[in-house]
């Protein structure tokens, strides 16, 4: 049997090989058309629940399975699997791109009594009839075949900009010398000694995976090991790349998706493709996004210019650097850090083993939104994936005083990085919670959660569990927010349950909701305990580390800001036939304070934009921002006296936000748990830039 046809339960991952995609997508894809076929036949009636028994039951299948497909490809991929990914690649976009314009589907969908919904589907069948449009069903003719074409070509470079990401990663590697690593932890030396000698090499191996690169660049002694890094770091997939790694440029594949995306949007009836990113969003246009975002960084620029004072000061007084280079600066802060506030980062992540954080993640979530959290079982991609269930007790009946838990969610955690897996921190769907039309048996949600955090590793022939920064462990509740507003909704109907039907600048709202926990003693205390000792973390240091919290907040707001601004220019205002370059040095020139080398192409490897469905859109994160903080806020205001966070606050933001997922617009969910519109003094305030004046979030 084909493991990617057996999907009435959860994918098979430890089965799944490249030969089963190809026919396995040709068999659902046939069905998937029958489906199509029966639906929009003239006898059919435009029922909402009979065609999502017929269409909705047949598409979930093969959503399913190619999202397995999919997911395999990010998080272990082989050239056999990416080959069999690519292969099916166009039939898979075609599919789907000929379904969101179908125009006698729109016309069933069109033909549905809304008065015969619930408020849930009401909310769906108006996403799909605005999805019908945005997806070219009212085009006609030779504009319908172009705008088909577009989305083919555009799934294609932009799995192939992924792949050229990977591939530059991946492909690089320097053999450093011990006393190259003079000053880098430990820990670190010890991973890069084992994996040169897996390849029977002199040295360590340092590749530019964050895990070792990070470290490298905050504690290196050494400047030419530094540079040597960073040049290789920054000029990935691009021109500037050196010998081989130039075959990964991903500079034509970027000029040729703004292309089509312009033409996709001016076929719409759009100017131009930052216009019909926004149809759907909260932000009501560019020219409100840009505004927000130029307000934000004058608020922030003073803050940012007194970080990097601070550190040109520094680094003359201190380290002998009086001209610091592109590839000083992470040094030089993380030594200032260690000054200003007397600890360093090693210091903080050896109180912070991964199974003790996730024990402490899990007491949260468990305290505040009343579930329970048990490991549970599932085929796994690879053996350092653990797999869990969320469960919530069902009320006691009148025949018994017993509670019976109840199944709410399940997901899969990938924590580490390693070769073939893609970098970055997600959160993606296995499948939706759905009262299915088919069998009307409630379908529970599944989620991914995956991270790129350094593994664990064999000490004196013990293994050693995997050390989280800080800054991990903000990432892993980041990413647990995306999953609990994912696994956590009580919506029914699976076009708007969980983060689907949510709104692309309010989804981010849960997951930076989440990372403020990390800043709680009350909470941070559970969580920790020394890899050596079992001590918890020290309140003297956690007292440091609250007040280097804010360090240098104003570079890091900028340094979010120069990335969605250009985003946002570059999807209204470039010429997509013109080199991006230009915009982004202007876009640095006028809101950044720390230039980089000309010669930097940080954009050939924005992911996020160009392969990562963000595309005038990153702006969301700085937007969901304010959301969350004020948000937040509310946990702030009924804190207990005991510090911990009320119980009934966590209810209410569950049902209020994460219960409701997309069934109603997100300002109508954040009005019900706020009482009122969101409002900037939250942000400026957790990041140390109160005082500066208030602007309301625009709508």
């Amino acid at each position: 049997m084909n493991p990617l046809l057996e999907n009435d339960k959860l994918p098979l991952f430890d089965r799944i090989e490249p030969e089963h995609v190809a026919p396995a997508i040709e068999q659902l894809l046939s069905a998937s058309n029958t489906a199509l076929e029966t639906v929009t036949a003239p006898a059919f009636s435009p029922d909402w629940n009979g065609i999502a028994a017929v269409l909705d039951v047949a598409t979930e299948k093969l959503g399913q399975a190619w999202g397995a497909v999919s997911h395999l490809n990010s998080v272990a991929d082989t050239p056999e699997l990416r080959a069999a990914y690519n292969a099916s690649l166009p039939a898979v976009t075609e599919f789907w791109t000929r379904l969101g314009a179908d125009e006698q589907l729109y016309a069933k969908y069109k033909a549905i009594d809304a008065k015969s919904l619930n408020a849930e589907q009401q909310q769906a069948r108006k996403n799909a009839l605005r999805d019908f449009v945005l997806g070219g069903a009212e085009l006609k003719g030779a504009a319908r075949e172009r705008f088909a074409a577009i989305q083919e070509r555009q799934a294609e470079l932009s799995q192939k900009f992924s792949e050229n990401a990977l591939d530059a990663t991946d492909k690089f590697s320097y053999y450093a010398t011990q006393a190259e690593l003079d000053g880098v932890p430990e820990d670190v030396r010890h991973s890069a000694l084992l994996a040169a000698q897996a390849e029977d090499k002199p040295g360590y191996k340092l590749s530019l995976k964050m895990p070792c690169y990070l470290p490298v660049m905050q504690f290196a002694h050494n400047a030419a090991l530094r540079q040597t890094l960073y040049r290789a770091y920054v000029t990935r997939a691009s021109d500037q790349a050196d010998g081989d790694l130039r075959q990964f440029d991903n500079t034509g594949l970027i000029r040729e998706m703004l292309a089509l995306r312009r033409e996709e949007a001016q076929l719409l009836g759009y100017n131009n493709f930052g216009e019909l990113s926004l149809v759907p969003k909260m932000a009501q246009s560019p020219r409100r996004v840009i505004e927000f975002l130029r307000d934000l960084a004058t608020r922030a620029r003073p803050f940012a210019q007194q970080d990097l004072a601070d550190m040109r000061h520094f680094a003359a007084a201190n380290l002998n650097l009086p001209d610091p280079r592109a590839w000083d600066w992470p040094y030089i802060g993380e030594k200032l850090k260690e000054a200003r506030f007397a600890f360093s980062e090693q210091d903080v992540k050896q109180y912070f083993p991964l199974p003790k954080v996730l024990a402490g993640l899990f007491k949260i979530v468990e305290t505040l939104f009343d579930v329970t959290i048990r490991p549970d079982h599932a085929p796994v991609w690879n053996s350092g994936v653990a797999f869990y269930r969320i469960e919530r007790q069902a009320p006691a009946d009148s025949f018994s005083d017993c509670h019976t838990p109840v199944l709410v969610g399940q997901f899969y955690l990938d924590p580490t990085a390693r070769g073939g897996k893609r970098g970055g921190a997600w959160m993606d769907d296995v499948r939706s919670r759905w009262l299915r039309p088919d069998t009307h048996v409630l379908q529970t949600p599944v989620a991914h959660l995956v991270c790129n955090f350094a593994d664990g590793s064999l000490v004196n022939g013990a293994r050693k569990p995997a050390l989280l920064t800080h800054d991990d462990v903000t990432t892993l509740f980041h990413e647990f927010g995306h999953g609990l507003q994912h696994m956590l909704t009580q919506v029914n109907e699976r076009h708007v349950s969980g983060i689907s039907g949510v709104e692309w600048d309010a989804v981010e709202l849960p997951s930076q909701f989440m990372e403020n926990f990390c800043w709680e003693w009350d909470v941070l205390k559970h969580m920790s305990a020394h890899v050596d000792t079992g001590e918890p973390l020290p309140r003297a240091l956690f007292d440091k580390m609250v007040a280097g919290r804010n360090f240098q907040s104003g570079m890091q707001t900028l340094r979010q800001l120069e990335f969605s601004l250009f985003d946002m220019l570059l999807h209204t205002e470039h010429d997509p036939a013109q080199d991006i370059m230009p915009l982004l040095q202007q876009v640095r020139a006028d809101v950044a304070v720390l230039l980089p080398p000309a010669w930097s192409r940080t954009a050939h490897t924005f992911s996020h934009i160009f392969a990562g469905g963000y595309a005038a859109g990153y702006y969301s994160y700085k937007w969901a921002e304010v959301l969350s903080a004020d948000a937040y806020a509310a946990f702030e205001e009924t804190a207990g006296k005991d510090g911990l966070p009320n119980p009934e606050t966590g209810r209410k933001y569950r049902r209020t936000i994460l219960e409701s997922g997309g069934s109603r617009p997100a300002m109508e969910s954040f009005r019900a748990f706020r009482g009122r519109e969101p409002r900037l003094d939250a942000l400026l305030r957790h990041q140390g830039m109160a005082g500066v004046g208030a602007v309301q979030q625009r709508g």
